[in-house]
């Protein structure tokens, strides 16, 4: 297996050669920077809430993780939840700051995680699988977690834990 981590500015310039949608890889590219090009299109396409690209990148039966415990969106619930959401041509940012992507055996998947940064939420950290379906990469799995220093865990903890007893109350009452 191999583990890479490419440079952001390298990606950028990578990505401007690349096909936008659903990129092949080529004998001029490897398979990690076709899926790094891939990932930050994914992500541009989220910034610029264009539907239909971002959702391109999910393979049929993907599957979003959110950030809250309920947000388990697989593809058919999450396509209705980005039209929503982009319908106004607001999308939403997240900004690559390092990914690592290890391919899998025979080379038919590869996993990645990588920290991305919102200027109004902060760090976080994005996880996924993705499969080579025919000559194309596709998202099976991404999940978003919000990044917390450990220095400040028990802060948020304590938040966190009054936020769902709260939510469980309410849900009772």
């Amino acid at each position: 297996m191999q583990t890479t981590l490419i440079s952001l500015r390298l990606l950028f310039k990578r990505a401007l050669l690349l096909a936008v949608f659903a990129l092949p890889a080529t004998a001029e590219n490897t398979p990690q920077e076709v899926i790094n090009a891939l990932l930050d299109d994914f992500h541009q396409a989220a910034a610029d809430a264009d539907r239909e690209r971002y959702l391109g990148y999910f393979a049929a039966d993907g599957v979003f993780m959110g950030t809250d415990d309920w947000e388990r969106w697989p593809l058919p619930a999450f396509r209705d939840y980005v039209a929503q959401r982009f319908e106004g041509g607001t999308g939403w940012t997240y900004t690559p700051e390092e990914r690592f992507v290890t391919m899998g055996p025979g080379g038919a998947s590869a996993w990645f995680d990588e920290i991305v940064v919102s200027r109004r939420w902060g760090r976080f950290r994005g996880t996924g699988v993705l499969l080579k379906v025919g000559d194309h990469w596709k998202i099976a799995h991404y999940s978003l977690t919000a990044l917390v220093p450990n220095e400040r865990f028990e802060e948020v903890a304590r938040i966190t834990t009054e936020g769902f007893n709260t939510r469980a109350t309410d849900e009772d009452d």
